[in-house]
């Protein structure tokens, strides 16, 4: 049993004052549904409506009721606050699910909207052509405030998170982008970044526009392309407009949404060697590249011997989609061979680069895990030697190198126990561990049961996966911490 002096003073206050803040900003991105559904003259305005009054009561309600304290945010705030708030927004964020036309459950709305949120984009629905248009646009603008990430908006917003709690908030949801800011202050840092984000969904809405889509899903459709998050507005998702035009300009903002958005900023300015020089980045084209080739070849062998535009950019699409984790598809990539599915599979796992919109593992510790992995075998011929991990001729600490090794360790153990789980409640072992890869990486594929949708997964197997998403999203550790004794002790 702890003693009660055994645990330190956290700054409760201002965590929850912070969330009521961040709860209006969430009503005033549903008023914009709300909006489209009066325009289009649909019933489910009501439904925005009522999320709406009930957010900002419980906000005003966590506003008035909880006093003005001190200010300062440490590390732990910053977790917590990081945590919290993915929760929060998608308990009120589900509530258009429930009280619309579709009348969703607690369990399948959660899901719905942490995959939202997450950009994780696996469904419980199985026909979202059925959807209206403030529930579609709903589900596409959730991606996009998730994409970039809810605590980088919030610290665009509050200069006041200017702070080591602002830095451990921005390090939790865009990893690898604060070890090289873009200006001194974090503030301006994710200011710059949200500016990026927003400048390059609406270049892709445009071009979008110009193509065969109509207004309307254009801009649904450039939400979850830059947020690579994979909703569409159509059960054929990219493949129901047979656009090559759709599907190369689609490929082209999922290319980019893979990217660093730190080697972004520098090409925007004009450092187009820098980013370059860069050694991911260089590596994330070449596994495009070596997989893309592969997968020509089994689509030219079992499904098209004739040359063609499609023996290219179908499989080259696919790659992009799978590795940058949006999930949008053309065709039935399953019918190019058996060898597709462990490739499309270690995509999966693997993911695009730190500091971008994408999910898996991350490329960057794929690199240090296979120079860590060479400087062992080194050391047993040369046992006296020193070795260092080098990253873009940049020696990388040993205790750095050590904690991307646990966490590729506790990324694996997640994935297993959360297939471990689901087959235990009846599902099969193979569908179990590609759903919990799925979740864990904010993927979506899914496959055998969760193929179509994730509804056939049982409700007890639903809130697993929810979680295994906001771990996933969250890069772990800042979900695992706050379950330990001593985050909660001195």
């Amino acid at each position: 049993m702890l003693k009660r002096s055994s645990f330190r003073t956290i700054n409760y206050r201002s965590v929850a004052r912070l969330l009521a803040i961040l709860m209006l900003f969430e009503a005033g991105f549903m008023a914009i549904p709300m909006a489209v559904s009066l325009c289009y003259g649909e019933s489910d305005y009501y439904a925005f409506a009522v999320a709406i009054l009930i957010t900002l009561l419980s906000s005003w309600a966590l506003l008035s009721g909880i006093r003005s304290g001190r200010r300062d945010l440490g590390k732990r705030e910053g977790y917590m606050l990081t945590a919290l708030v993915w929760v929060v927004f998608s308990i009120f964020g589900m509530i258009p699910f429930m009280v619309s036309d579709l009348s969703l459950g607690l369990t399948d709305a959660y899901c719905e909207t942490m995959s939202g949120f997450t950009t994780t984009g696996c469904s419980v629905l199985s026909d979202v052509e059925s959807l209206s248009h403030g529930i579609h646009l709903w589900r596409c603008l959730m991606q996009w405030i998730g994409g970039l990430g809810i605590m980088i908006f919030t610290l665009a917003v509050f200069p006041m998170l200017n702070s080591s709690g602002g830095m451990q908030m921005m390090n939790a949801e865009l990893p690898g982008v604060t070890k090289e800011k873009l200006s001194p202050r974090v503030s301006q840092t994710a200011k710059r970044l949200w500016f990026i984000y927003l400048l390059l969904t609406v270049v892709l809405a445009v071009l979008l526009y110009l193509g065969p889509m109509n207004c309307f899903e254009s801009i649904c459709h450039a939400l979850s392309t830059m947020s690579t998050g994979g909703f569409s507005t159509r059960n054929d998702s990219i493949g129901a407009w047979d656009s090559w035009y759709v599907r190369l300009v689609v490929l082209l903002f999922m290319f980019i949404g893979g990217v660093n958005f730190a080697l972004i900023y520098r090409a925007s300015i004009g450092k187009f060697k820098a980013s370059w020089n860069d050694e991911t980045f260089r590596l994330y084209v070449k596994v495009i590249i070596v997989v893309t080739i592969l997968l020509i070849i089994g689509y030219i062998v079992n499904c098209c011997p004739k040359w063609s535009m499609a023996v290219i950019v179908d499989p080259l699409f696919q790659v992009v989609s799978t590795v940058t984790s949006t999930g949008f598809s053309v065709t039935d990539y399953m019918s190019w061979g058996n060898f597709v599915f462990p490739i499309l599979l270690l995509l999966m796992f693997i993911g695009a680069s730190a500091g971008s919109t994408s999910g898996g593992c991350k490329l960057d510790r794929i690199v240090f895990l296979f120079k860590n992995c060479r400087n062992e075998i080194s050391k047993c011929v040369h046992p006296n030697r020193v070795y260092s991990v080098s990253i873009n001729n940049r020696v990388q600490s040993p205790e750095l190198v050590s904690k991307v090794m646990a966490f590729l360790w506790l990324y694996m153990g997640l994935i297993v126990a959360g297939g471990m789980f689901l087959v235990l409640l009846g599902m099969p072992i193979s569908d179990s561990l590609f759903a919990s890869l799925s979740c864990v990486g904010n993927t979506g594929l899914g496959a055998g049961v969760t193929a179509e949708s994730f509804a056939e997964v049982p409700s007890l197997g639903k809130w697993v996966l929810s979680f295994l998403m906001l771990v996933g999203r969250l890069e772990i550790f800042t979900v695992l911490v706050m379950l330990t004794r001593g985050f909660w002790r001195k």
